[in-house]
């Protein structure tokens, strides 16, 4: 069994007008005082109307719903006792007159100054999810392997079509925003660790970025656990979708650590072709077509069962295949996030769009 473990950002909301509200650290010493967190598990955000909560490492997906729920629960009573609400979207559907401070930490006080514009836009929320791998050269074959997938990985899980009080005509407007970093997207295929750390090393040497950390491609390896993470996500706004999610990406991780062990022949995706699914993915989710690994145009619910059957075996070993392969039906059925903002915000308004997106993560 592979461990994974799953951090997810969320906003802090005013609950009449879904307005960024800068809390962060009045919401931070209320869950401290309660039972059911860990300080290490809730953490500031770049902004201060933003929080991240991770879980500890897990080998079950019962065990990754059961944190973040309990996470989920903890904070939303926290913010309550603050006068805001937890939501769980990728994109604030509305923003301010004035821009949400910046944490005053010197790693993101040095941002501001270098891109304010840019920082002042960072009202968005995603779900990583790391996965365990033997070692970083496995780690390295895992991103060459996964990169094509993760198109549409970024189509399920989009929740962000609303900025501004507008519909942006994207389903994940999350995405677009942060591929605004110099180094963002997709990985681009790696000849090894030793690329991976050399490349590394000539971005953070080329004073472009100022660190590892704002290496923000949509897969990378993790330089604090022995992790693939994987963060092409919106958060989500249910805590079964954000375990749907983990639970394929680990079925991913594994199918590629197999066929690289197999000596599987490595897909080829141009540059090119994976820019232009990730941005095809973001502007239309599940709600038109997606391209596949190799760059063919697939409609979103024939993409879906060919990721499908392409982890099954991994899903079965993780006795994941029957929760997972009913919570991918259902989002047939029912929509992604994006879909059901729409929906709440045309049929009830401001009032419905925020009941849904601070709804803690148990119904829509």
């Amino acid at each position: 069994m592979i461990t994974l473990g799953v951090e997810e950002e969320y906003l802090l909301v005013d609950p009449a007008t879904a307005v960024p509200t800068p809390v962060v650290e009045e919401v931070r010493r209320a869950v401290g005082l309660g039972p059911f967190a860990e300080g290490a598990e809730i953490q500031d955000e770049l902004l201060q109307a933003q929080i991240e909560v991770a879980t500890p490492v897990c080998w079950s997906l019962d065990e990754v719903g059961g944190h973040l729920l309990r996470l989920r629960h903890a904070l939303a009573s926290a913010a309550g006792a603050s006068g805001c609400r937890v939501a769980a979207t990728g994109a604030a559907p509305v923003r301010g007159a004035l821009p949400v401070p910046v944490t005053p930490t010197p790693r993101y006080l040095r941002m501001a100054g270098e891109a304010r514009q840019l920082v002042d836009e960072q009202l968005i929320c995603g779900m990583h999810v790391h996965v365990g791998v033997p070692d970083p050269e496995m780690g390295v074959a895992v991103l060459n392997r996964i990169r094509g997938w993760l198109p549409t990985l970024l189509a399920m899980s989009a929740n962000s079509p609303l900025w501004d009080g507008r519909d942006t005509g994207f389903a994940s407007w999350r995405t677009i925003v942060f591929g605004r970093w110099p180094v963002s997207g997709a990985p681009p295929h790696f000849d090894g660790l030793t690329a991976y750390e050399s490349r590394l090393d000539a971005l953070v040497a080329s004073g472009v970025i100022a660190d590892r950390g704002q290496a923000y491609w949509q897969a990378r390896l993790s330089d604090r656990y022995p992790t693939v993470e994987v963060r092409c996500l919106d958060v989500q706004l249910r805590v079964d979708d954000a375990v749907m999610l983990a639970g394929i990406v680990r079925g991913l991780v594994a199918t590629a650590i197999a066929e690289e062990k197999a000596g599987v022949p490595l897909p080829d995706v141009a540059p090119e072709l994976a820019q232009a699914a990730d941005w095809h993915a973001a502007r239309h989710g599940l709600n038109g077509t997606l391209l596949d690994p190799l760059g063919c145009p697939q409609a979103g619910g024939d993409a879906l069962y060919a990721l499908l059957r392409y982890i099954t075996p991994a899903l079965e070993d993780a006795g994941d295949l029957r929760s997972v392969s009913g919570l991918v039906d259902r989002l047939l059925r029912v929509g992604t996030p994006a879909d059901r903002q729409r929906r709440a915000r045309e049929e009830k308004g401001l009032p419905g769009l925020v009941d849904l997106l601070t709804g803690v993560g148990t119904t829509d």
